[in-house]
């Protein structure tokens, strides 16, 4: 049921057996459509952003001063599409490295006049590292990254005290903190990792009831139908 391409935290060894540092994906190719690529060729100037090694001005990037949430892994892009037509107040920077998502999701943006969209292909952490401002953001979204089921797989999770630690000083106090996951043992880890923050406080008493603005992918009603749980957190940043 989780989406076929997610961001997911590990270390790459180079060609001599050494570690390169983290990255938060793992590169799946996928086929691209000629409509995709059309939308990457065409749209990329209206709603793409080039990665830089320098702090970037969201206010400018958006045209307009409002809340900025960044989302991190969107597959296909339908649900942040979904998110950012019911909530035209918001401005959503979407990022993922896989192709056909990103075509898929500069088509949407154009099909929904989307102006509050603006999308990314690139890795998260870098961008995260070097491009976004302390305090800048009012949210975040991850929503079904790869579980990676086996157990010795489970240091790939993108869900770990190393990345979250990164993410906070990005988050205004007041902000909030959105995880989505359909494996029921990666939504503990991610209860406990949050948790484990002074400066983070849960919504709830431990999963959330799912936010209006989150739609149902067709992975999550599939696996309902299967009998599949599916597990939100949502934290706010209080310190």
């Amino acid at each position: 049921m989780t989406e076929p391409f997610q961001e997911s935290l590990h270390e790459l060894p180079d060609e001599g057996g050494h570690k390169r540092g983290i990255r938060s994906f793992v590169l799946r190719q996928g086929h691209m459509t000629a409509a995709q690529q059309r939308a990457i060729d065409h749209l990329w100037p209206q709603f793409g952003v080039d990665y830089q090694a320098a702090e970037a001005d969201l206010a400018a990037l958006f045209g307009r001063t409002a809340p900025k949430v960044l989302e991190i892994g969107f597959g296909m892009g339908t649900a942040t599409a979904e998110i950012a037509k019911r909530l035209p107040e918001k401005d959503f920077l979407a990022i993922d490295v896989h192709g056909p998502g990103v075509g898929n999701l500069l088509k949407l943006a154009e099909e929904m006049q989307l102006p509050n969209i603006r999308v990314m292909r690139h890795d998260a952490v870098e961008v995260v590292e070097n491009m976004l401002a302390d305090g800048s953001l009012d949210g975040i979204h991850i929503f079904f990254p790869d579980p990676w089921h086996k157990k010795r797989h489970h240091k790939r999770r993108l869900i770990q005290p190393p990345f979250v630690a990164k993410l906070l000083p990005k988050l205004k106090v007041g902000g909030y903190i959105h995880l989505a996951t359909d494996w029921e043992e990666y939504a503990v880890q991610m209860l406990e990792v949050l948790s484990s923050f002074d400066s983070l406080q849960n919504t709830a008493a431990d999963y959330a009831p799912t936010p209006a603005y989150r739609p149902e992918t067709k992975f999550e009603a599939r696996g309902k139908r299967l009998g599949h749980g599916v597990w939100d957190l949502v934290f706010t940043r209080v310190a």
